[in-house]
């Protein structure tokens, strides 16, 4: 059974209360944990991992027409698949907790399933599917402004700012510079590491960034080195 402690922990964090638990249950359960305890009668998460796919892709479609009114279809399209890649509903789903209360079987739990970006993106998928079945679509959007859209508007994933770009051509203006990004630190196990970066012109650092990965990093860095200049 789903540990209350994540309804809880929902509750307190993001003001959900679902009005049916068994739905959200059944999309925290993997196929393996339902087939190991079938007299519960839970089900798995696939079928709200449809649903889910579609809800998540229609909120972010809009969140990103809306905010971005001037960028071309292309490279909405390109963001939006940044976004919904599965490192990041991943990380999304950690975020929340997923990974701590998700009900999973023996075997798979041995074989480190929980920690695996792909059904961790799954399970977000379902999450959400069961909150649009449970609360309807304004309680989801109100949710991914929490949990999605921040990073999304602090530049992580966005098409038009690209800090490095912006950053290089403010220091180049008065002439040639000399601009590395060197990785000083890695923090976390493998499914989980974040970088640190230094960001380094003409042999001076400017600034450090903290990441997700590499790229994001610098992106971090150079948004950093262009508040303070």
């Amino acid at each position: 059974m789903l540990d209350p402690k994540f309804l809880e922990f929902l509750d307190e964090k993001y003001g959900i209360k679902f009005n049916d638990k068994s739905i959200v249950e059944r999309a925290m359960t993997h196929s393996s944990f339902d087939n190991e305890h079938k007299e519960l009668g839970i089900g798995d998460y696939e079928r709200l991992e449809f649903l889910g796919d579609a809800v998540l892709e229609i909120n972010i479609s809009r969140y990103l027409f809306k905010k971005y009114p001037d960028l071309p279809e292309g490279k909405l399209t390109r963001l939006r698949s940044d976004i919904v890649r599965t490192d990041s509903f991943a990380r999304f789903a950690k975020e929340i907790q997923i990974d701590k209360y998700l009900l999973i079987g023996k075997g798979e739990e041995k074989q480190g399933a929980r920690q695996r970006h792909t059904l961790l993106e799954d399970i977000f998928e379902a999450f959400n599917g069961a909150l649009y079945l449970d609360q309807g679509n304004e309680v989801v959007n109100d949710f991914l402004k929490k949990v999605v859209y921040p990073h999304i508007d602090s530049g992580e994933f966005s098409e038009d700012t690209d800090f490095k770009t912006h950053l290089q051509e403010k220091l180049q203006q008065s002439g040639e510079v000399e601009i590395d990004y060197k990785v000083i630190d890695e923090e976390g196990p493998d499914h989980d590491k974040k970088f640190k970066v230094e960001l380094i012109a003409n042999g001076k650092i400017l600034s450090k960034g903290l990441g997700y990965s590499k790229k994001h990093a610098e992106q971090m860095a150079a948004k950093r080195a262009l508040e303070e200049l």
